[in-house]
């Protein structure tokens, strides 16, 4: 795709343009609503978790996580059927429709946690030096997100409930993640379940590295890397085979 890459560019800033366009905010939305939920969430919680060490701040680490894997994976749902001008009229391809997509909430990602940097420092005195693993995991966290939503886009194309399918199944996954409490707290007879699951590997490495000082496991890593890898090989696969129909269906 780097021959498109100004298309890309072009299609990303496009996407962050219109997705604030009509706010009076604008921009500043993306940073402000992580910190509301957060706070929703510490005012409901705060007497069940509140003794937890740390929750505020691993409080806010789940919620940026959690926010771009569900708005990456969300609004690629719609990648290809709104941009249909594209497919149907002039060649080029169709994954850049997904990648503008998901690098356009990469950019609010990055911002997101480049205001909770300060936040950290402040609470806990100092920034653990493991955050300079940050970027890796991030990057590995957006590919897989990338692959989620070539999945989804491509199947979108065909099934158009799947956007009130996947409102469903991501609210579920949100309790069903450690977002608002520690692993801890979850039996033992659950914890195969949701070690299983790649957001709660994600949501721990990222509290290891930002807020506890200290590397992740081999487990860990090897289990987010092997679902960045999975997720984009089908992802691709299933987007290379239902690509051939787009400009029908659309």
């Amino acid at each position: 795709m780097w021959q498109y890459r100004e298309l890309i560019r072009n299609l990303t800033v496009a996407d962050l343009k219109n997705r604030y366009q009509n706010t009076s905010l604008g921009f500043f939305w993306s940073l402000l609503s992580p910190f509301l939920l957060a706070g929703v969430l510490y005012f409901v919680f705060r007497h069940i978790f509140g003794q937890e060490e740390r929750f505020a701040i691993n409080l806010l680490v789940g919620i940026m996580t959690w926010r771009f894997f569900v708005i990456g994976t969300s609004s690629s749902l719609g990648a290809i059927v709104t941009k249909s001008s594209l497919v149907t009229k002039v060649y080029i391809p169709r994954q850049i429709l997904v990648l503008s997509n998901v690098l356009a909430n990469l950019i609010s990602s990055l911002l997101e946690f480049t205001v909770l940097l300060p936040i950290i420092f402040i609470l806990l005195g100092h920034l653990p030096i493991t955050v300079l693993l940050f970027p890796i995991v991030h990057f590995v966290y957006f590919w897989f997100i990338f692959g989620t939503g070539l999945l989804l886009s491509s199947l979108y194309v065909y099934f158009r409930d799947l956007n009130q399918i996947w409102d469903v199944l991501t609210s579920a996954l949100f309790f069903c993640s450690p977002i608002m409490y520690p692993l801890t707290r979850v039996p033992a007879y659950l914890m195969p379940y949701y070690l299983f699951n790649p957001i709660t590997h994600f949501i721990g490495i990222y509290r290891d590295v930002m807020v506890a000082g200290t590397l992740p496991s081999l487990y860990s890593m090897a289990s987010v890397v092997a679902a960045g890898i999975a997720a984009y090989l089908m992802g691709n696969f299933v987007f290379n085979k239902l690509q051939r129909r787009f400009a029908e269906e659309i």
